[in-house]
């Protein structure tokens, strides 16, 4: 049988060119939202190794992906992490137009100059509040020094710095204006993000959601906000602020449904190709490169996750309703 070597679209005509890929569950943070304090992380043997997951991305961008996203966990936790980050972007304009990486920032200080040595352009870091107390309640550590040490690192390294801010009901949701002032001051783009009903965890989701249709209302009071065409792939809705200079994204799973325009799928580190971030439709990958036959297994098994992949999430967050998905966010990617 011959192997498939078209471009991956789905079963709704949409083209997939973004891959978001795991390369480790583990995370020196404890985020409340995203992961109980006494996470159990996945055995080592179970998580793909670096040459795995170099010849999925290889795989991935002879079907058309051009862009790849490492996350975690924490990405830069991964043990030689950055020989991965060389070795893809060594594909960069040979089929791959941009690698990037969404790191929590702790570790970001160390590798910023080595990320921007193999290629990358521009990275994620989640922020979710300045306050160094509430950054531990949320955290549960004490790093926040170390997250500014490495965002600081990083522009300095010439990386394009975008906050991505998980917005809290009662928690940073007063703090929301001062960190978008303070991020377009230094000359980042930030993004506000709904809470994601993935795995369980220490608290009931519902009592800090905060929809951002009205952290949009309470912003636009404040400022001047103009729709804008920038893009990144993503499914975040970008708008400029005439005040400040900088721009700011939206990411609404819940109050407004980004799915028609999906171009994404996402692989955990252990292998598995999720067609879609909110359901449970997967292929297993890891099976497909420990076969005898890797190759076509692995161009199967992305023919079969186009076939799978949903139309659309199904999303949603009431009290005591159970997670979307059994699955934490660490182990499925950012």
């Amino acid at each position: 049988m011959s192997c498939s070597t078209g471009p991956l679209v789905d079963a709704f005509n949409r083209r997939i060119s973004y891959l978001r890929m795991s390369v480790t569950d583990r995370c020196d943070l404890r985020c409340t939202y995203c992961m109980p304090e006494r996470m159990q992380f996945l055995p080592r043997k179970e998580v793909l190794s670096l040459e795995e997951l170099h010849k999925l991305a290889l795989a991935f961008i002879d079907r058309g992906i051009t862009k790849i996203r490492l996350t975690g966990g924490e990405p830069l936790v991964r043990r030689d992490v950055i020989e991965l980050v060389r070795a893809i972007g060594r594909k960069l304009g040979d089929g791959l137009d941009e690698l990037t990486l969404t790191t929590n920032g702790t570790q970001l200080a160390d590798f910023a100059d080595d990320l921007a040595a193999a290629g990358v352009k521009r990275i994620n870091v989640s922020l979710d509040t300045m306050d160094a107390g509430l950054f531990e309640r949320l955290s549960r550590r004490d790093r926040l020094g170390r997250v500014l040490q490495g965002i600081a690192a990083a522009k300095e390294a010439g990386l394009k710095v975008k906050l991505n801010t998980v917005a809290l009901k009662g928690l940073n949701e007063e703090e929301i204006p001062f960190l978008v002032e303070w991020a377009h001051s230094h000359g980042h783009d930030i993004t506000l993000i709904e809470t994601m009903p993935l795995g369980d965890v220490e608290e009931d989701r519902v009592d800090h959601y905060l929809p951002l249709p009205a952290v949009q209302d309470v912003l636009e009071k404040r400022w001047t906000l103009t729709a804008s065409d920038y893009a990144t792939g993503g499914p975040s809705r970008y708008f400029d602020i005439a005040e400040t200079g900088g721009r700011i994204g939206f990411i609404t799973p819940l109050t407004n449904n980004f799915c028609a325009s999906c171009n994404r799928i996402r692989v955990t580190a252990t292998g598995q190709l999720y067609a879609c971030l909110g359901g449970a439709e997967k292929v297993d990958l890891r099976a497909a490169l420990r076969s005898d036959t890797p190759d076509e297994q692995v161009a199967d098994a992305l023919d079969e996750a186009m076939r799978i992949k949903p139309e659309r999430h199904h999303f949603r967050i009431e009290r005591g309703a159970q997670p979307a998905q059994p699955r934490h966010m660490s182990l499925t990617g950012g």
